[in-house]
């Protein structure tokens, strides 16, 4: 047996016993007979499986699309408060390449409590209804004495207006939502918001690659919340189509980013910063097929700048395309998901200082920045589940984009060396374990995960992501010998709702 699979033999045994732990604690503590999302659960009658697609919260099943597509308002008013919390353990594969690995690589293979949430959801109306996601991370903040303080904020907030109109030839959703995150409102779990779905502890070192934090499409521009009005149709469950419109979540709007210091919001310019999204959707007896494409457009403000002064002004162009087939038969449970979105993103006047690194010779200057960047991010997903309880998944992603020296955060200084201390004094400094030495973003690799239900609300699992590049290279993509493969992480968690 080779030397890595030695040691992630180890992980797994230690890992899995941790995890194997709690999970006994957690089916002792909870009810055999209980449902999905309490909120909703009550509301609805329903149990995991008809919303969760295997019972796996919160990919969705047509009913659960269904469900959201009509503003949450199915069943009766119930009480409209559930809880939701992650316990995980991450381990990085190498930690020695590392000026202080306790504080680059905090909790490294300790149990942590990577997420708690609060949702406030439910039936408002016949024709209004609402999401929110409350979240608390404990890890928020740490002293420089290496005490962590907590931090709560709005999280997910989707208030909806909806109607339906069906007769012998047609039915016709539509509907009006008020939310903080472009594709919150999405139904399909292939939407930027909801295709990484295992929560984790961000804050933490020992959390910065999970596959939680690898690369996702996303709207970089919705970095943190935002406000946005969408308008949205479903017809005859085939065609979907909708609108919405962004701006900062200040003012009447702040609500939406409750938690978020104010010098810390994302701002954008006016409100004229579109989303759209269409999908075509078929059902075919227990088979689910969709395709569709998304995008966006923010013209937003460098984070902390003086947003009267149009240099600080930059743009994100995002578009992507996207598939998800599903097939639902009892007992078993098939998701396949693909999305790919590219982002073109144009860098604010003020924003285009030169790099103050050197090439090797410590003498000649690295290339003068680009005032542009393009990403491509592909993901693609396939996962199994028989009888709702017992599931896998394997995941791949790649991340690719132009080379600019704007993204280099390591270097060569004036003396020809790189160095994260600047012993020389020569006022240059490069960054250790997440430091790029290419300006490249290129990201690369697979996660491995298996899961196992005990009891619905209660999902136990053991995720591996590795990866074949990192930051636009396999091997010393910092400049201080750091390779992609010592990234890899084994992460085992214990997610509960209630």
């Amino acid at each position: 047996m080779s030397l890595l699979a030695k040691m992630v033999q180890r992980r797994i045994v230690k890992v899995g016993g941790l995890v194997a732990g709690l999970s006994a604690l957690f089916a002792t503590l909870a009810p055999m007979d209980a449902q999905a999302l309490p909120a909703f659960a009550r509301q609805t009658g329903q149990n995991c499986v008809s919303c969760h697609a295997g019972g796996q919260f919160p990919e969705l099943t047509p009913y659960g699309r269904l469900f959201k597509l009509t503003g949450y308002t199915m069943g009766a008013r119930a009480l409209p408060l559930a809880v939701m919390g992650v316990i995980g353990d991450a381990k990085v594969a190498n930690t020695s390449k590392s000026d202080d690995p306790g504080t680059d690589f905090q909790k490294n293979g300790q149990l942590a409590l990577s997420s708690a949430s609060l949702f406030i959801a439910g039936k408002v109306t016949d024709n209004i209804g609402l999401f929110s996601q409350i979240s608390y991370d404990n890890y928020a903040v740490q002293d420089a004495n290496g005490n962590f303080h907590g931090h709560s904020g709005a999280d997910n907030v989707d208030l909806r207006f909806a109607d339906r109109f069906i007769d012998a030839k047609s039915d016709l959703i539509y509907g009006v939502s008020v939310n903080n995150n472009p594709s919150v409102t999405d139904p399909w779990n292939t939407a930027a918001a909801w295709m990484q779905y295992v929560p984790v502890a961000d804050s933490l070192g020992s959390h910065q690659f999970t596959d939680a934090s690898t690369p996702f499409p996303s709207f970089d521009a919705a970095a943190t919340a935002l406000a946005g009005v969408n308008a949205y149709v479903y017809w005859n469950k085939t065609y979907y189509g909708e609108l919405g419109f962004y701006g900062t979540a200040k003012g009447i709007a702040r609500p939406m980013s409750w938690g978020t210091p104010t010098a810390d919001l994302q701002y954008l310019k006016g409100f004229n910063n579109p989303y759209w999204r269409l999908a075509y959707t078929r059902e075919l007896g227990a088979h689910n097929f969709m395709v569709g494409t998304t995008g966006m457009i923010a013209h937003a403000y460098d984070g902390g700048s003086d947003t009267s002064d149009p240099g600080n002004l930059g743009s994100f162009r995002n578009i992507g395309v996207d598939a998800q087939y599903q097939y639902l038969l009892d007992p078993h449970t098939v998701t396949v998901q693909v999305a790919f979105m590219r982002e073109k993103q144009a860098h604010s006047t003020n924003s285009m200082a030169a790099s103050s690194y050197f090439l090797a010779d410590g003498v000649t200057p690295v290339a003068a920045p680009s005032s542009s960047d393009t990403d491509n991010i592909f993901r693609a997903k396939a996962s199994y589940v028989y009888q709702a309880k017992y599931g896998g998944s394997l995941a791949f992603f790649n991340k690719t984009g132009s080379t600019n020296t704007l993204n280099q955060t390591s270097g060569y200084d004036s003396m020809g060396q790189i160095t994260s201390m600047d012993p020389n004094e020569t006022g240059i400094t490069s960054t250790r374990v997440n430091g790029n030495l290419s300006g490249n973003p290129g990201t690369r690799g697979m996660t491995y995960e298996a899961f196992w239900t005990p009891v619905q609300n209660v999902r136990v699992g053991l995720q591996y992501t590795t990866y074949s590049k990192f930051n636009g290279a396999s091997s010393n993509y910092d400049g201080f010998g750091r390779n992609a493969s010592d990234n890899n992480t084994l992460y085992g968690y214990v997610w509960f709702a209630y």
